[in-house]
């Protein structure tokens, strides 16, 4: 009887260690983007995912001086005339599970300034099982036309397994040109389980 209950005891304890790291939340790494300020520089344990240039970590260049939201920089992310824009991924400590719920928050911003590269544009954010792969769009903001910084939640459900994240710069939506826009990032928040989406 000792030993049933022994075992028993083994068996809930490793249940119960499998449903909490299971319900865990997907935590990127450098979610604030730190980095000495440069331009066309990817923050550390991000992949540029744009055709024609990396990244900014900010503040500084292109005549950008807003204050991060959490630790000394920012991401910095910009739109073309030539339908070309940014973007930058992750490949995540875990998957996010088919089929499920998920939250996360961000804070955004947009510069008057950068270089030209003024007009307001929004976030779109992807999940895809290789790096840059975009098999699912899974956030979209409002466009970003306010310069102060402002945090956004998103809820989303995942269609398949998925490894890896996008974030970029987009026109805003619906569109009819390209045009020159930026979009200031910062302290993306985990990645928590929720009800439904």
């Amino acid at each position: 009887m000792i030993i049933f209950r022994q075992i028993l005891g083994l068996f809930l304890l490793c249940c119960s260690a499998q449903l909490v790291a299971q319900f865990k939340p997907v935590v990127l790494e450098n979610t604030s983007f730190e980095g000495i300020p440069h331009d066309a520089v990817t923050p550390e344990k991000w992949q540029a995912c744009g055709l024609d240039s990396s990244p900014d970590i900010l503040p500084g260049p292109w005549g950008v001086y807003q204050k991060p939201t959490e630790g000394n920089t920012f991401l910095g992310l910009i739109t073309r005339e030539d339908n070309t824009w940014e973007a930058l991924g992750q490949k995540m400590p875990k998957p996010f599970k088919k089929e499920r719920c998920y939250k996360f928050k961000v804070d955004l911003s947009s510069s008057p300034a950068y270089a030209g590269y003024s007009k307001p544009t929004c976030l779109r954010v992807w999940i895809g099982n290789s790096a840059c792969d975009r098999a699912q769009l899974i956030a979209i903001s409002p466009t970003i036309d306010h310069y102060e910084w402002k945090t956004y939640e998103f809820l989303f459900s995942t269609e398949e397994d998925y490894k890896y994240i996008i974030i970029e710069c987009y026109y805003k939506q619906p569109s009819l040109d390209y045009y020159k826009g930026n979009l200031l990032i910062d302290n993306i928040s985990a990645f928590e389980m929720c009800d439904r989406a």
